[in-house]
This record gives structure tokens, C-alpha cells and sequence, in this order.
């Protein structure tokens, strides 16, 4: 993978997913679409590599990443360096076939990457893990798969990003966004609460006092209370309170990925040092 020293200033984790808020906020699934691509253009941009944790459904954002790194390869702003890096958890590809590993793979030269992980979050080859039917998949497989999977990312990554997240019918042990962002607090590492388009990360924005309770603030959801002990200090961004509460609040992208780069180019000198 390509790291600090061949070129990227660092690789940085998105953390985004649909949530039943956006309707209530004016906002739509496009609206969450174009925020991931306008994040992917402007860190790109600016020297940094991103990571996804995601899988592979049509129309996902995962396959968004892909058709947006490959347009951006085609500009030739890339230079040849692949920008973006996929983690598939255990769960993600247990059921395919090698030929289809293969054909994704293929398919992404020259675009991304994508890191096949074991069930413990080590990295797999194409050939290795046999085909496993998905119906044999329990829950716990799929919780520890994912929790391995975002384990490996925090090792590979110097700061995350999150906006939106459901939670409700996740496959972990708590929403997919609240464990990344808890294991990112946990791990002291940089992160970048876009609470603007609500779902898990305005409900965390409120847990940091970031921003007032809403209407839609219902949630009791498994791991929340983990982040009413922490505050604005805890995110290590390069922000100040008052840019983390505007980061939190704002439904326009281009402030929020203002914000976030800003904080990023602050703490760069020592991102350096760790990635």
C-alpha cells in the first residue's frame, strides 16, 4: 500500500452509510452521495489516501468509490497512485467464488485497491478462504468479522472521517459508525464528526455536546452511553470547540470538508511521524 513516503500525506478512513434522518432534514440518499464523492475529490486532492470498510452491493457506496476513483484516475491527477483502498471484512467475501475475487480485482487496476481480510482481520490472498455459503454465516460471524475488519483499518489509517450511519438492523455489536468512531477515540486517533447529515454521527456530535438535541434525538442505542464521558478534547483534530460544533451542525459538505482538511494540515507534521 502506498504510504507518507510515496507520496500521500497520509490515508484517512470514511465512515458514512444511509440513515432514516435524512428525509427529516431536508436531505436525501443523493445528498449523502454526493457528500462522499465531493470528500473523496477534495482529500485526493489535497495528498490524501482513502480507506473504506465496505462491501460490495450495486449501488453501494463502496462501488461509488470505485466509479469516482476510476474517473479520477482517467484526469490523470492521480500520477499513478492508487488513492483508495477497500477492506472486505470475513463475512463480506466468505461466499465468493475465487473467478469472482479474481474479475473484481481485474477490474480495479490501476483504480484501487482492496484488502481481503481473514476472519481475525489478517490479510488473505485471493486463493485463500474456501468458498463459504451465506446462509452458514451466524451473527456472531458477522460482528466478529466486522469488528476484526475495523480493528485492521485503525492500524492502517492516521485519521477517520464520519457522517450519517443507521442505527438500526446493523450486523455488528453496535452500529457499524459508533464502533469505528469508539475504536478511533479508543486508539487517540484523529477524528471528523459530520453530524450535519444526522443518523449515528449526529447522535454522537450530542454525545460530545457538539450539538443541541433535535427532534429526531431518540436513540438508545447498544454502545451509546460509551460517548457521553467524552468531549471535544477526546476528537485530537486540530480543531477548536467552536470549528467542531460547526463541523457537527453543518448539511453544506464543502464547509464540513473545509473544516476537516483544515484540522488534517494542522496535525500533519505529527500524523507524519505515526503513518
Amino acid at each position: 500500500m502506498k504510504n507518507w513516503r510515496e507520496g500521500w500525506k497520509a490515508t484517512v478512513a470514511v465512515s458514512v452509510s444511509e440513515n432514516p434522518d435524512l428525509c427529516a432534514l431536508g436531505l436525501s440518499d443523493g445528498h449523502l452521495r454526493d457528500a462522499m464523492e465531493t470528500i473523496a475529490s477534495q482529500f485526493l486532492a489535497f495528498g490524501y489516501r482513502l480507506a473504506y470498510g465496505g462491501d460490495l452491493r450495486p449501488g453501494g457506496f463502496t462501488e461509488q468509490l470505485f466509479e469516482f476513483a476510476s474517473r479520477y484516475d482517467r484526469t490523470g491527477q492521480s500520477n499513478g497512485q492508487l488513492g483508495v483502498v477497500n477492506y472486505l471484512a470475513w463475512p463480506v467475501h466468505a461466499c465468493m467464488h475465487v473467478e469472482a475475487k479474481q474479475a473484481l480485482v481485474e477490474g480495479l487496476v490501476g483504480v484501487a485497491e482492496v484488502a481481503w481480510l481473514s476472519a481475525d482481520g489478517s490479510s488473505l490472498s485471493l486463493e485463500e478462504g474456501p468458498d463459504q455459503p451465506l446462509d452458514d454465516l451466524t451473527p456472531s460471524d458477522w460482528a466478529e468479522g466486522l469488528t476484526a475488519m475495523r480493528k485492521a483499518m485503525l492500524g492502517c489509517t492516521a485519521a477517520r472521517v464520519v457522517l450519517g450511519g443507521r442505527v438500526e438492523g446493523y450486523s455488528g455489536a453496535m452500529p457499524g459508525i459508533a464502533e469505528e468512531t469508539r475504536l478511533a477515540l479508543e486508539a487517540g486517533q484523529p477524528l471528523y464528526l459530520l453530524g450535519g447529515f444526522g443518523g449515528c454521527a449526529r447522535d454522537i456530535a450530542e454525545s460530545l455536546d457538539l450539538a443541541a438535541p433535535w427532534q429526531p434525538s431518540r436513540r438508545d442505542w447498544d454502545g451509546r452511553s460509551w460517548f457521553d464521558e467524552l468531549d471535544c478534547l477526546d476528537l485530537n483534530n486540530g480543531l477548536t470547540l467552536e470549528e467542531n460544533k460547526a463541523l457537527a451542525k453543518t448539511p453544506h459538505i464543502d464547509e464540513a470538508v473545509v473544516l476537516a482538511l483544515m484540522g488534517l494540515e494542522r496535525i500533519k507534521p505529527s500524523m507524519a511521524e505515526n503513518r
